[in-house]
């Protein structure tokens, strides 16, 4: 399992955080909170300022990934060195109204207006909104002027940010060659598989990467959890079997967003259209993710404008044939669990029905 420290390399170009991502899961498990400012009473008129707070990056806090072209599984952190630069890029390069929901669609209305490296975590503001961060976490409180997103937040359906650019690798040798280990309290590597300290956060890591449940090992005196309900990793499932014409949209979207400076779509719908239009395998939470943008964004997509970045970024993510098929496979995948639920209560039934028989 690899551990990768992200760097940045500032004699490439784009280097750096070029925008802020409001997500429902955030990668770094730190939810923001809602600040509620105290009214400002102007006449007659109460007016309250929506500002969010979070945390964007936590040093040394390990982050799961898994590249969907090769299905590699390895681990990412940052170091304070690189947070504190990143942050200095990201208003230095003034990206602070840079924004996008879940990683897939650009947003108005979003700005970043304070931005601060923890240097005392017991002394400073980030403590008396009770978070809990150590020294060198980058913090950053967002204004909301976007209402479908300030709504959002209120339902509890998007709880975090999540950084979006550009970094360097540096491989951990060390930490890379060893098969089991514990790495702290809360991780360890075993049989070079990733295993955690509860089961909540396996079970998380299990829908990230596509499979169901967890399996425990006991290790080093301790009982670890591990993702999926099996320990043999060709249970994780993904599917390849979208039509031609998404993978035609794909393509079509990569040539148009080349022609306009490759300046449409995130750094995830890019590389979303690349595995698309390669015809690659993608996951049952992938699949989730282009059927939640492509019906939302569907209303505003205009086939006919090809300069128009809102249709590009549409077409990367597989277009209107993407948004038929992630339809019709979320609602086969759905049909196929309540056929195993069903399957698995006959059995208990029967099980059930022998027990009984068994005591007459």
């Amino acid at each position: 399992m690899r551990i990768v420290e992200l760097i940045l390399n500032e004699s490439e170009e784009n280097v750096g955080i070029d925008a802020v991502s409001v997500v429902e899961n955030p990668a770094i498990e730190e939810n923001w909170i809602a600040l509620k400012k105290h009214e400002i009473k102007l006449k007659t008129i109460n007016k309250e300022k929506r500002i969010l707070m979070g945390p964007a990056l936590v040093p040394k806090k390990q982050i799961f990934r898994r590249n969907e072209e090769t299905d590699e599984e390895y681990y990412i952190y940052f170091s304070e060195q690189t947070i504190r630069k990143a942050s200095q890029l990201f208003l230095k390069n003034s990206n602070q109204n840079n924004a996008t929901i879940e990683h897939t669609e650009k947003i108005n209305g979003m700005s970043v207006v304070e931005s601060w490296i923890v240097e005392d975590p017991t002394k400073d503001k980030s403590a008396l909104y009770k978070f809990n961060v150590p020294q060198g976490t980058w913090m950053i409180s967002m204004k909301v002027d976007n209402d479908e997103i300030w709504n959002k937040v209120q339902e509890g359906e998007i709880k975090g940010f999540s950084i979006e650019g550009y970094f360097a690798e540096k491989v951990e040798a060390s930490k890379q060659e060893l098969k089991s280990t514990v790495i702290d309290n809360d991780f360890a590597i075993i049989d070079d598989r990733t295993a955690y300290s509860t089961k909540e956060k396996a079970m998380q890591v299990a829908k990230e990467i596509g499979c169901k449940g967890f399996h425990t090992h006991d290790f080093e005196g301790r009982t670890w959890y591990m993702p999926c309900e099996t320990h043999d990793k060709e249970e994780l499932e993904s599917f390849a079997d979208y039509p031609d014409a998404v993978k035609n949209n794909a393509k079509r979207g990569i040539e148009l967003n080349e022609k306009n400076g490759n300046k449409c779509a995130t750094p995830i719908g890019r590389r979303r259209a690349t595995t698309l239009a390669r015809g690659g395998n993608v996951t049952e939470e992938t699949i989730k993710r282009m059927y939640s943008y492509l019906s939302r964004a569907k209303t505003y997509y205009e086939d006919a404008d090809t300069n128009d970045c809102g249709n590009i970024s549409y077409l990367l993510w597989g277009g209107l044939a993407g948004l038929r098929w992630s339809e019709s496979k979320l609602k086969q995948l759905e049909k196929l669990e309540e056929t195993i639920e069903e399957r698995d209560q006959e059995i208990l039934s029967e099980i059930k029905q022998i027990f009984e028989d068994a005591k007459k």
